[in-house]
């Protein structure tokens, strides 16, 4: 049976912080570092789901993060009381984490020299959001941000590719459709995790197949 937590009032909580309080300690400096507590928690909760995943839970239960994260499972409820919530941390960090390679400029010259720069930077990004991306994908149908953070990333995919394939590639409607579902998230994790091909097998097989589909061969 699950444990009953008791509700005090406003009136109670405050009466009860004022006894508790540090009659030497200003409110101000005493809210500051409760906030302080809040925040290094949920740091530590976020990132205790991040290494849940990565380890391979892709739904850690609430139990698990807390005791990842050394913390109350009451305070895991209190700081995330929607998935939704917990995503957007998550996405934020991860995004953090790649931005400076997506947006890097690129060394080579010629198209086809940047295009394979961009299929190296995709594999090192795909590998280490593949957990993560999973378990988002797990919860886009049920959650209304995990479906943005999808369609958004969709969209980052297809804006880079536009940004270096000449126009008369990114212009044909069928090749470049073609194009972006071979050299997309979902195409690298089924070679990588379906198929099981390191990741030097599977960019073979990306390079391969865009200069069949380029070469018209």
């Amino acid at each position: 049976m699950t444990e009953s937590v008791p509700v005090k009032s406003r009136s109670e909580s405050k009466h009860r912080g004022a006894e508790d309080a540090d009659p030497d300690v200003p409110d101000d400096v005493e809210e500051d570092g409760r906030r302080q507590r809040s925040s290094r928690s949920r740091e530590r909760i976020v990132h205790a789901m991040i290494e849940l995943i990565r380890d391979g839970e892709m739904s850690p239960a609430a139990a698990r993060v807390a005791e990842k994260a050394k913390v109350g499972l009451r305070t895991v409820f209190r700081h995330f009381e929607e998935m939704d919530t917990l995503g957007r941390e998550i996405s934020a960090i991860v995004e953090a984490e790649i931005l400076p390679l997506v947006e890097k400029p690129f060394e080579g010259k010629g198209w086809r020299a940047q295009f394979n720069e961009l299929l190296d930077r995709r594999a090192y990004i795909y590998d280490r959001i593949m957990p993560l991306k999973i378990a988002g994908s797990l919860q886009r149908f049920r959650s209304k941000f995990h479906m943005e953070d999808y369609n958004r990333f969709l969209r980052g995919e297809r804006e880079s590719l536009k940004r270096v394939l000449p126009t008369k590639i990114a212009g044909n409607a069928v090749l470049f459709h073609a194009i972006e579902m071979t050299t997309g998230f979902q195409a690298w994790r089924r070679l990588r995790q379906d198929q099981g091909l390191s990741a030097k097998e599977a960019l073979n097989v990306l390079r391969y197949t865009v200069d069949r589909l380029v070469d018209g061969k």
